[in-house]
């Protein structure tokens, strides 16, 4: 199969040629055709198989003919990031290099004033994210009534991005004579309901199952201590072994994103950090000198993991064991992309040993262990329960050493039943002797009996006559 026999117009498979692109990947083979027939598309197939180009190509094709009014653009892509959007730009821009198509791109931290030129022209593609393709809809600036085109792209990244509700919103004000084109590589539950919303007798194009990894990746787990210092050790001693050639590190969270970056650096290694906190142009930079081979390690929170097209990435190390299984999957892609080969060492402390089963059973693949598996080390590393922690540290509940009260309590269920049982025979005879004696301590008027107002002791001042009023 070639692109020639995919029905691409000349000017596209002249761009295509240009690109070095030979041989059509599955993806592409399969959904390009559909899509240059006007149909909507449901496109399934694991990250680094060419899904840009899938919907890129037939667009140039199609957007051909006719030609965009201000405000209002002829097609519509969603992305989940910045980064992917941005991409999509530079795939515009290269393949469609025998075209005058205009591009305008809509995302946060870039000023609003520059993205509204662009609109007041006419853009033929227009790429955006949700939160700012609303803002921009929400100020005037721009109608989606003349859109022909809409594609999602990522659309599980979107569930996870919770951008469903602004989906939904988008989808209502674009025509509904349109063609949609809707790319996952998973498809849970929620993202399969989408599809049936907004697809008409899609054309469902499976290149690969859901929540698969390609051959080409090395897949392998570490064990690492829990203590984060010891953990960021482990990580460079991994990193010292490995033949890296450039690598992404994921983190969970942004916080421990900076604190490994800090560390790195600090250990003189050539590393810097990306993530969503970040101001758009530096993350751009950051990225642009990644790809560059300016830099060698990009530590990253998951917003690096979707998408992103950095051809040649030699390593990827999960730093932290993901929390949605799903994302091992788009993490590790960013590696073995093209046919190339990869490697992906997640590293494992002894409490994230059932998250690597999800991670197993997903992928339907066992992860092969870079050394001892933590089964053998787990009873040296585990977390302690809450009850120790109190009573080694002195907290709250418990106490290294026991006051005299508590250590004279009893020692055992018989002892304690005993006392029990003792008690409760004398309080009946206890309860009638202080009855006894509070009734003859009243007869004789003595202050134990019960005293009923204030007897034998009221106040002079209180026995004073009361002044007549006037």
């Amino acid at each position: 199969m070639t692109f020639e026999k995919l029905g691409l117009s000349e000017k596209v498979l002249t761009a295509v040629t240009q690109a070095g692109y030979e041989i059509p990947t599955p993806i592409q083979a399969q959904a390009i055709p559909v899509a240059l027939k006007g149909r909507d598309v449901l496109g399934i197939a694991q990250t680094g198989t060419g899904k840009t180009a899938s919907f890129v190509l037939p667009m140039l094709t199609l957007l051909e003919r006719g030609r965009a009014r201000a405000r209002m653009p002829r097609s519509l892509i969603l992305e989940p990031t910045r980064e992917l959007a941005a991409q999509v730009v530079t795939e515009f821009e290269t393949l469609g290099a025998e075209h005058k198509l205009t591009v305008a791109l809509l995302i946060g931290g870039v000023s609003f004033d520059e993205q509204v030129r662009k609109l007041d022209r006419g853009a033929d593609v227009l790429i955006a994210t949700p939160g700012r393709l609303l803002d921009h809809f929400q100020r005037g600036k721009l109608l989606l009534t003349g859109v022909e085109i809409f594609v999602i792209d990522e659309a599980d990244r979107m569930l996870d991005m919770g951008f469903i509700p602004d989906m939904e919103r988008i989808s209502k004000l674009i025509p509904p004579q349109r063609q949609t084109l809707f790319f996952s590589a998973t498809m849970p539950a929620e993202i399969k309901r989408l599809a049936d919303n907004f697809l008409n007798n899609p054309e469902r194009i499976e290149a690969t199952r859901p929540s698969s990894t390609v051959d080409t990746i090395e897949q392998l787990l570490c064990y690492a201590p829990s203590d984060p210092k010891q953990k960021r050790a482990a990580l460079r001693e991994i990193m010292a072994d490995q033949k890296v050639k450039n690598a992404i590190v994921f983190c969970n969270r942004k916080r421990d994103v900076a604190i490994l970056h800090r560390s790195l650096v600090k250990h003189g290694l050539n590393a810097e950090a990306i993530h969503g906190d970040l101001h758009q142009t530096q993350r751009t930079a950051t990225l642009e000198g990644f790809r560059n081979g300016d830099v060698t390690y990009l530590i990253a929170s998951d917003v690096a993991a979707r998408g992103l097209d950095i051809p040649d990435v030699s390593h990827i190390f999960n730093y932290d064991v993901p929390v949605h299984s799903e994302d091992y999957v788009h993490r590790i892609g960013r590696t073995g992309r093209a046919g190339r080969k990869g490697c992906a060492v997640t590293l494992v402390t002894s409490h994230e040993m059932r998250a690597i089963s999800a991670i197993e059973k997903l992928v339907r693949k066992d992860i092969d262990w870079l050394g001892d598996p933590p089964s053998a080390k787990s009873r040296d590393d585990k977390p302690r329960s809450r009850a120790s922690r109190r009573d080694s540290s002195g907290g709250r509940g418990g106490r290294r050493e026991r006051s005299k009260e508590n250590s004279a309590k009893p020692n055992n269920r018989k002892q304690a039943s005993s006392q029990h049982n003792a008690a409760a025979a004398e309080a009946p005879q206890q309860s009638k002797t202080r009855t006894r004696r509070d009734k003859s301590a009243r007869k004789a008027g003595k202050p134990g009996g019960k005293t009923v107002g204030l007897g034998d002791h009221v106040p002079d001042f209180l026995k004073r006559p009361a002044k007549p009023q006037s």
